[in-house]
């Protein structure tokens, strides 16, 4: 499995922010959409960052209610590791691990095509382990 059927499936609709904007607009963004994280991307849509729960709560254990004033590039994670649509679902995985984050940007020719996380990894994995998990049973109780 790639990006790509990944993105047929759920959608290719990402939720972006400025990276100007402040971190308290973008607190109110995350909550309106129920999502946990934002890809922060300048005017011709290159990805500049993300911006994650995780970011937001660093932020405010550092500089407490201030941090809300501050623009969201003072913020975000600027070291993005994105992908692309030919990605396989284990890379992702891969990456997410040794990473330790959750929501990869997918790009192509330098734009924002799509997001993926790591429920939509999981989502899709899910069938195949369970279906590996039968096969096993079957093998053992046909033997």
């Amino acid at each position: 499995m790639t990006v790509a059927h990944i993105l047929t499936e759920k959608g290719s609709s990402v939720v972006t922010v400025q990276p100007e904007r402040t971190l308290d607009d973008a607190i109110h963004l995350l909550a309106d959409k129920g999502i946990g994280a934002l890809v922060v991307c300048d005017t011709e849509g290159h990805v500049a960052g993300i911006l994650s729960e995780r970011d937001i709560m660093h932020a405010l254990a550092d500089r407490g209610a201030s941090a809300l004033d501050a623009p969201v590039s003072s913020h975000m994670t600027a070291d993005v590791t994105t992908c692309r649509r030919e990605t396989t679902n284990g890379e992702i995985m891969q990456l997410m691990t040794e990473g330790r984050f959750r929501h990869m940007p997918v790009c192509e020719n330098g734009r924002l095509v799509g997001l993926v996380s790591i429920g939509d990894v999981v989502k899709r994995r899910l069938p195949t382990l369970q279906a590996e998990q039968q096969d096993m049973r079957d093998y053992i109780t046909g033997a």
